[in-house]
């Protein structure tokens, strides 16, 4: 009995089907389950299985990316829980993919095709994987991204990160670390995902962080205003305390807040702070090294010295490194001899007033008095004794004259 024409073509069309569903099995990047739980890897019957419909189909070449393979072709395989390949140190290397996550995702919404990222697939068999770890697989592809954001790439080779990199830290961060792979999501959206990004690296710093005046608002009452941790080391060009003008600098990071009136106005915060810490001694000294040393550090203190970096407290907190109780302790890790009245020096960030610190306010307008009427007077009496004396002279000529 002859096959159906019809049963000819569906043979040739579940075949093919099935070679494509094996043709990206191996070069797949890093997948995961719908709950971002690791994938478990599939039995050595489904991998043998799947093996040997590739090898016996009769299709053995795909489309290149410029004539069109869309995201189904590829999820006909990668749709599929479980599947793995070992790498040669042991890991496995996880090849799922779930749909409705890449579907959700930034890519995903606008359309954005596998095969626009991963441009070596166009054919089978795949490229061989030649990583030999996870880790040397991610560092293999990130670059990828810099096909469409080449800007924001660039801008990370400057980074502590690349340096870190670039140095032979293979887990310094990279794209794929902060914005994920097939799940890349708004990395602000919420504001609270910017911090908890970081923490994946940097759990200690988040630790503190949270417990902050500014994580505290953040992450615990939603406040936008608060700086998370892009809003002082950068975005792509992230910058910290490995690089020496930063520290130097950093008293112009807090300004961008606490200079800000309108913002502070909200909160009942002064923005005398900024000119009131350039107006004092250390401020001074730290703008003549901006000036002209950026590239130097300076022993004198900047923001942070004084109030902390990560761990930073309202300074009526018992342990805010500010409050009045402990001030002088802070004053000691600069000025191990300072005694107790040491600190009763510092104003504050308050410009005098009847109502903060009252002697020096009426002690700055005595002289504020005083001494332009001094000079003034001074003035005057050049001025008066001149005239005097240009006219005695006057007089004394005319009286030769008259003579």
């Amino acid at each position: 009995m002859k096959n159906h024409p019809l049963q000819g073509k569906l043979a040739a069309a579940v075949g093919a089907a099935l070679l494509v569903a094996a043709a990206l099995f191996f070069i797949s990047p890093l997948g995961a389950a719908a709950d971002g739980k690791p994938l478990a890897p599939p039995s050595s019957q489904v991998a043998a299985e799947m093996m040997t419909r590739a090898q016996t189909s009769s299709l053995t070449k795909l489309s290149p990316p410029d004539q069109g393979i869309d995201n189904e072709t590829c999820l006909a395989c990668h749709a599929t829980l479980g599947l793995t390949t070992e790498l040669p140190s042991g890991e496995l290397l996880y090849l799922s993919l779930d749909r409705a996550t890449y579907n959700d995702s930034v890519h995903g919404k606008v359309g954005y095709a596998c095969v626009q990222c991963h441009t070596d697939i166009t054919g089978f068999p795949h490229p061989e994987v030649t990583a030999q770890t996870r880790r040397e697989f991610t560092l293999e592809k990130y670059t990828a991204c810099a096909a469409c954001h080449q800007d924001k790439y660039q801008a990370t080779l400057d980074s502590v990160h690349q340096k870190a990199l670039a140095a032979g830290n293979t887990n310094a961060a990279v794209c794929t670390d902060c914005h994920g792979a097939h799940d890349v999501q708004p990395p602000d959206q919420p504001r609270t995902r910017i911090p908890r990004t970081c923490e994946r690296c940097h759990s200690q710093i988040y630790d503190l962080y949270k417990e902050s005046v500014h994580g505290a608002a953040l992450i615990g009452e939603g406040n936008p205003d608060v700086p998370t941790c892009i809003d002082c080391h950068g975005v792509h060009a992230v910058e910290g305390p490995s690089n020496s003008p930063f520290r130097l600098f950093s008293p112009q990071i807090c300004a961008q807040c606490h200079a800000d009136r309108e913002m502070m106005a909200k909160y009942g915060i002064s923005t005398d702070v900024f000119d009131t810490y350039l107006s004092d001694f250390h401020g001074t000294t730290v703008v003549i090294f901006e000036a002209i040393a950026p590239d130097q550090e300076t022993n004198k203190p900047v923001c942070i010295d004084c109030h902390g970096v990560h761990d930073i407290l309202p300074p009526d907190n018992p342990n805010s490194t500010v409050m009045q109780a402990n001030l002088l302790t802070t004053c000691q890790k600069c000025h191990p001899d300072a005694t107790t009245n040491f600190p009763t020096a510092w104003l504050s960030h308050y410009e005098p007033s009847p109502q903060h610190f009252a002697l020096v306010y009426y002690v700055r307008l005595f002289y504020r008095i005083l001494i332009p009427g001094l000079i003034g007077g001074m003035l005057f009496f050049v001025v008066v004794d001149g005239v005097r004396r240009l006219r005695n002279r006057q007089s004394r000529r005319k009286e030769r004259g008259d003579a």
